[in-house]
């Protein structure tokens, strides 16, 4: 009842190319990290298990924001983390 109640909404992403097939970008977000415990069994230490998190949240945010993975960890790796905080990042 809900989806013919809302077809155009449901149905948008045929229409309007900006609009995502589906919503579960957080899922996607985090299935790296399941999958590291799957394979490895855990993280060593909490710390280790923060500082892969910290790395993946980084390059996820560069990755929506279309900028060169490759370009921002060697900015990252320099100490350059100013694209983060201009106000138009695909500049």
């Amino acid at each position: 009842m809900r989806f013919q109640n809302y077809k155009r909404d449901v149905l948008r992403f045929l229409t309007e190319p900006d609009v995502p097939f589906t919503n579960n970008q957080a899922e996607r977000d985090l299935r790296m990290m399941k999958c590291k415990q799957k394979i490895s069994g855990g993280f060593r230490s909490f710390d280790f298990a923060v500082s892969f998190a910290n790395i993946r949240s980084f390059l996820s945010t560069a990755s929506k924001r279309g900028l060169n993975l490759l370009e921002v960890i060697a900015d990252a790796l320099q100490g350059n983390l100013s694209v983060f905080f201009s106000s138009n990042p695909t500049s």
